[in-house]
């Protein structure tokens, strides 16, 4: 049986991939739990899908899993990457769910049904992941397509958060009053 209380980071280290000690705070951590977060709130989205937003289940997996490749190559140098291709494939996505919503005139307020409020989350720890990546890139030079997937990703959940609240009739609350 594996030990979940390992006790290593009491003092406020872990061990990284590579076997080197850092503090909880070693940029290349951080970077890892904010996708880490990222990643498990899209189990939340997923959980608490409306009726309507129930094809998105598959493609949000989809997501969590090209995490799981990110953060891969974030710890282990090299192991796997994203690639240009995710980045077009969810530039595709993109334009095929902006075809279908209300163009955007004006700034909207984050929110609407749960689905749709929750991916409005979901893309505000995207944009945090992506910024903890410019940090870590300073240090630890990354592949340009994690830094560009980072970005086109809140794009997407945006997207998709204003098209689950079309799925499920919710209408776009302007910025203004």
């Amino acid at each position: 049986m594996i030990k979940i209380h390992t006790k290593v980071g009491d003092q406020g280290s872990t061990r990284q991939a590579s076997g080197k000690m850092v503090t909880k705070d070693d940029a290349q951590i951080v970077a890892l739990g904010n996708i880490d977060e990222l990643q498990s709130y899209l189990g939340v989205v997923i959980a608490n899908l409306s009726s309507n937003c129930d094809p998105l289940k598959v493609p949000l997996q989809h997501l969590q899993r090209r995490l799981y490749i990110l953060e891969a190559y974030i710890a282990i140098e090299d192991h796997c990457e994203i690639s240009d291709q995710d980045v077009k494939d969810l530039e595709a996505k993109i334009d095929e769910m902006t075809s279908k919503i209300p163009p955007m005139k004006e700034f909207i307020l984050p929110g609407g049904d749960v689905t749709g409020a929750n991916l409005q989350y979901s893309r505000t720890l995207a944009r945090r992941a992506e910024r903890s990546l410019v940090s870590l890139n300073r240090i630890q030079r990354l592949n340009p397509y994690n830094l560009k997937y980072l970005n086109r990703l809140s794009d997407y959940l945006f997207t998709l958060a204003r098209y689950a609240n079309l799925l499920d009739g919710y209408e776009d609350v302007k910025s203004k009053e």
